[in-house]
C-alpha cells in the first residue's frame, strides 16, 4: 500500500508541476498588436475599427482591434494566465497596468512620421512611432517600480514583445506609387529604429524580447488587388505575389542579422526572432490543413476578386462579413482573423517559430 501511494505521489508530481511563467507583458507595434490605442485616440482615419463587425467574434463588440476578435498578443496573455493587456491609452481612465500594458497602435510606423511627411507621404493614420511607444513606456515604468532593482526584479520575469513594427514603413510609400527597388533603400533605417528601440528597453530592464519579423504581404488581400497583374509568372503556387513576399523576407533577413550584433552587445539579454512569416505562410500553402476555406479573400469586404474593395472596404456602406470568419485568413483585406492570429501565436508559443524559444511554456492550452 506505501508503494503505491509513493507511486501515486510522484506521478502527481510529473503532471503537476509548479509551472514558472511570466508576470507581465509589455507590447509594442503597429495594427497587428494593438488592443485599443488607436480608438482610444480619438484618430479619424479608420473610425469602422469602433464598431461591428470589427470584434464580433469574440467580444460580441468592438473593441478597437484590427480584426474580428483576438489578436497575437491575446493569445499570448491567454497561454500564461494574465489578462488581456490594456492599451496604454486606457491607463488614464484608472486602468491598472500590473501584469502589462499594449503600447502598440494602429497606423504606427517604426521611424518617425517627420520622415514620411518630408517625403509628402501625408497618408498616415498616426504620428505615433515605435520611439514614441518606448517613450510611453519609461512613463509607465516610473508607477510600476520605483527604484532600479525593483525595476530588475520586475521585469526579469517580464516578456516585452517589440512589433510586428515596420510594415507600414512600407506600406504608406508603397499605397502611393512607392516602387520595390525604392523600399528596400529604407529597409536599413526601419531596421535600425527597431534595434535601437530593443536596445532601449533592455537599458530600461528587459530581460526577454520578442522581436517579430514582417508577415507575407503578398498574400495580403490588398496587396493583391492593388498589385495584382495578368502575370501568372508573378505569382506563386499559393497564389500570392511573389515579388511582395520576397521584400517581406528581405526584412526579415536584415533584422534577423541586426539581432546577430544586438546578441553580441547584450549577453545577458534573451533576444528572440520571431518568425511571423513563417507561422503565417503555412496557412496560405495548406489552408484546409487548418480549417480554412479561403485565406486569401478577406471575410469582410465589399466585392471584387479578393473582396477588398477601397471604395467599401470592411465596416463601410456597400460591405459585408462573411458568416463564418473560422474559414477566412484574411479579414478585412488587410489584417487577419482571429483564426489566422490563433494559429500563428500558437506556433510561436510551442517554439516553431521562434528562436531561441521562450523561456517559460504555456500555463494555458489556447
Amino acid at each position: 500500500m506505501k508503494i503505491i501511494f509513493l507511486i501515486f505521489c510522484c506521478f502527481l508530481s510529473s503532471v503537476s508541476p509548479n509551472q514558472q511563467s511570466y508576470n507581465a507583458i509589455f507590447s509594442f507595434g503597429d495594427s497587428l498588436a494593438d488592443t485599443g490605442n488607436f480608438l482610444l485616440s480619438g484618430a479619424l482615419a479608420f473610425p469602422v475599427i469602433g464598431k461591428l463587425p470589427y470584434g464580433e467574434t469574440f467580444f460580441k463588440h468592438a473593441t478597437g482591434r484590427c480584426s474580428n476578435g483576438r489578436l497575437i498578443v491575446d493569445f499570448f496573455a491567454e497561454a500564461y494566465g494574465l489578462p488581456l493587456l490594456p492599451p496604454y491609452l486606457a491607463l488614464k481612465n484608472g486602468v491598472k497596468a500590473e501584469h502589462g500594458v499594449n503600447f502598440a497602435i494602429a497606423g504606427a510606423t517604426a521611424i518617425a512620421a517627420e520622415y514620411f511627411y518630408s517625403k509628402n507621404i501625408t497618408v498616415l493614420w498616426t504620428n505615433i512611432s515605435l520611439t514614441d511607444q518606448v517613450g510611453w513606456f519609461q512613463e509607465v515604468k516610473s508607477n510600476i517600480c520605483a527604484t532600479r532593482k525593483d525595476c530588475r526584479e520586475y521585469f526579469k520575469k517580464s516578456l516585452f514583445i517589440v512589433g510586428e513594427i515596420g510594415g507600414n514603413d512600407y506600406n504608406y510609400p508603397y499605397f502611393v506609387g512607392g516602387s520595390i527597388k525604392q523600399l528596400k533603400a529604407l529597409v536599413p533605417a526601419v531596421v535600425e529604429t527597431i534595434i535601437e528601440a530593443t536596445s532601449v528597453l533592455i537599458e530600461e530592464g528587459a530581460v526577454e524580447l520578442i522581436v517579430p519579423g514582417n508577415l507575407p504581404i503578398g498574400c495580403s488581400a490588398l496587396y493583391l488587388t492593388l498589385f495584382g497583374t495578368t502575370n501568372k509568372a508573378a505569382y506563386d503556387k499559393n497564389g500570392c505575389l511573389k515579388a511582395y513576399n520576397a521584400f517581406s523576407k528581405y526584412h526579415n533577413s536584415q533584422l534577423k542579422l541586426s539581432l546577430e550584433k544586438l546578441r553580441e552587445e547584450y549577453p545577458h539579454a534573451k533576444i528572440i526572432y520571431a518568425d511571423y512569416y513563417g507561422a503565417a505562410k503555412r496557412l496560405f500553402h495548406a489552408p484546409k490543413h487548418y480549417g480554412f476555406f479561403n485565406t486569401l479573400v478577406a471575410c469582410c469586404g465589399g466585392g471584387g476578386p479578393y473582396n477588398f474593395n477601397n471604395s467599401a472596404r470592411c465596416g463601410h456602406i456597400g460591405s459585408k462579413a462573411c458568416l463564418d470568419s473560422s474559414k477566412f485568413a484574411n479579414w478585412d483585406g488587410i489584417h487577419l482573423t482571429e483564426a489566422a492570429y490563433h494559429h500563428i501565436a500558437k506556433g510561436l508559443l510551442n517554439g516553431l517559430f521562434t528562436s531561441p524559444p521562450l523561456t517559460f511554456s504555456p500555463i494555458k492550452k489556447i
